[in-house]
């Protein structure tokens, strides 16, 4: 029983937090409703928190795509306001005397009339030389005053980007890049949930068939255990026969409640993997077998194509595209050392009217022109952010030949093991069928009179050791199997969702 009692300890750890978890759970589906292995992966892929967040992580990337699109259309805003202005504008600082001219017919010109000495008929000059006009014509300053108390302006502006330095293109691939990584992403962690709903499930079809086989155990025990109190009323045995024997029953039925509760905690755990409230009472349709037979999804090969293991390994083709991502990104930041070259236009207006002489009314004008920007001097921040953006994408191709050799032995020692698992599982099928007719003879023996109590109980402890270590094997098959599939990238988990 001490092969039971190593599924059962591995499980004890859950108790108190799905107990907790249960209390907290009273919807759930029928008792006793069972699923298929495809029905939990699917529950699983529905409900998983994860994979929702991945999901959302990939929405996101479609819309930064669409926004990055967006970049290579023109840009339409409008601004606008409202100032108060304490004091008045003046265009002039005291009232303005012009001179003016008058048309001369001999010259045939217009000249300016100035202030003549009566006597030397000379203009009269004032002490800075300069002639004294005969006539001016007042300019007020009350007329030049204007009311700029209350101000209203606004402008709607088009940007059209004609030259970048290649930052809008570079985005467009970024984003569709990260996209394709977001997707990736989603495919890497949907396996991932894939992998833990089969380790759950094959869990309690292991505990299950534990659970039939301890139970078989303690009506072998209760059997002899009976038909040892028939020998000692008859006198053929002793009362040290019966007390080994009871002994061993309660042993027995100590493990049984163990693999019972077990059983119990590990349709818990794929409850709460598959997304459905812990208390569910989730049946599988494997465990309708007492003995879980090994079956694998395909022949194991003694090599693989890595090049193919690369192409289907979706963790592996993010990372790939990881590294064209940084190559976008260096090519963003090398886009800021170029020119800029953007096509402008805006309607401008403002309320005083500043093209009729700030008459209290809206008007506006339209204006086009053509922005360049050239960076001259950024004391080399500009180049070393692109030279950190290169490092950034050296960095990426060295994790990505790293991931590549530890997927070479991912494989390699999956395959090995699944192997292993395979003959072991043999073995333990030869080893029940010697156990079982160990039992048989044993038990005859034993109504024969030639066998001891002791050497069946021998015999049946042999047979539960053999029956348990092939259950244990069985269920190691299908969880190398499951994992050999998911190192070579073939492990079928599809997200569906809608951008």
């Amino acid at each position: 029983m001490s092969i039971i009692r190593r599924h059962t300890a591995v499980l004890g750890a859950m108790a108190v937090a799905f107990v907790a978890a249960a209390q907290q759970n009273t919807a759930g589906v029928a008792p006793g409703q069972t699923y298929t292995l495809e029905q939990c992966r699917q529950l699983a892929l529905e409900n998983n928190k994860e994979i929702m967040v991945r999901v959302e992580q990939a929405r996101k990337a479609g819309y930064q795509k669409k926004e990055a699109f967006a970049a290579y259309l023109p840009a339409i805003d409008f601004a606008g306001g409202y100032a108060y202005n304490q004091k008045e504008i003046s265009m002039l600082a005291e009232d303005a005397h012009l001179p003016v001219q008058s048309f001369n017919l001999q010259t045939q010109k217009y000249e300016y009339s100035v202030v003549t000495n009566p006597v030397t008929g000379k203009p009269v000059l004032t002490p800075d030389g300069s002639p004294i006009p005969s006539q001016t014509a007042l300019l007020p300053k009350e007329a030049m005053t204007y009311n700029i108390h209350n101000v209203f302006f606004g402008a709607v502006t088009l940007t059209q980007p004609i030259f970048m330095g290649g930052k809008i293109v570079a985005m467009n691939r970024l984003a569709d890049l990260n996209g394709q990584i977001n997707e990736n992403m989603l495919a890497n962690e949907s396996q991932n949930v894939v992998y833990a709903v089969d380790a759950a499930y094959w869990t309690v079809v292991s505990l299950h068939a534990k659970h039939e086989l301890a139970v078989s155990y303690v009506n072998l025990l209760d059997s002899l255990s009976l038909n040892v109190k028939l020998m000692l009323d008859q006198g053929v045995a002793t009362r040290s026969d019966l007390l080994s024997v009871d002994v061993k029953l309660n042993e027995a039925n100590v493990d049984l409640l163990k693999v019972e509760n077990g059983l119990t905690l590990s349709r818990m755990a794929l409850a709460q993997v598959c997304g459905l409230p812990v208390n569910s009472d989730m049946r599988v349709a494997d465990e309708s077998a007492s003995v879980p037979e090994a079956r694998l999804s395909a022949p194991v090969a003694t090599s693989y194509d890595m090049d193919e293991v690369y192409a289907a390994r979706s963790d592996l083709r993010a990372l790939a595209l990881g590294v064209k991502a940084k190559g976008e990104q260096a090519n963003v930041a090398r886009a800021d050392m170029l020119p800029n070259i953007a096509l402008v236009g805006a309607y401008s207006f403002s309320n005083p009217n500043l093209f009729n002489g700030f008459e209290r009314s809206f008007s506006g004008a339209f204006s086009v022109g053509v922005m360049l920007k050239i960076p001259l001097w950024h004391w080399g921040g500009n180049y070393n952010k692109y030279r950190a953006a290169k490092a950034d994408r050296t960095i990426m191709e060295l994790q990505l030949q790293d991931a590549r050799e530890k997927i070479d032995l991912q494989v390699s020692q999956a395959a090995f093991k699944t192997r292993e698992a395979v003959k072991t599982y043999e073995a333990t099928c030869a080893n029940m069928d010697k156990a079982q007719e160990n039992l048989r003879t044993a038990q005859l023996g034993f109504r024969e009179g030639v066998i001891t109590t002791d050497d069946v109980m021998a015999a049946q402890t042999a047979w539960l050791k053999a029956n348990s270590e092939r259950i244990d094997a069985a269920i190691e098959v299908q969880l190398c199997d499951v994992y050999l599939q998911k190192v070579l990238g073939r492990l079928p988990a599809r997200v569906e969702y809608q951008n």
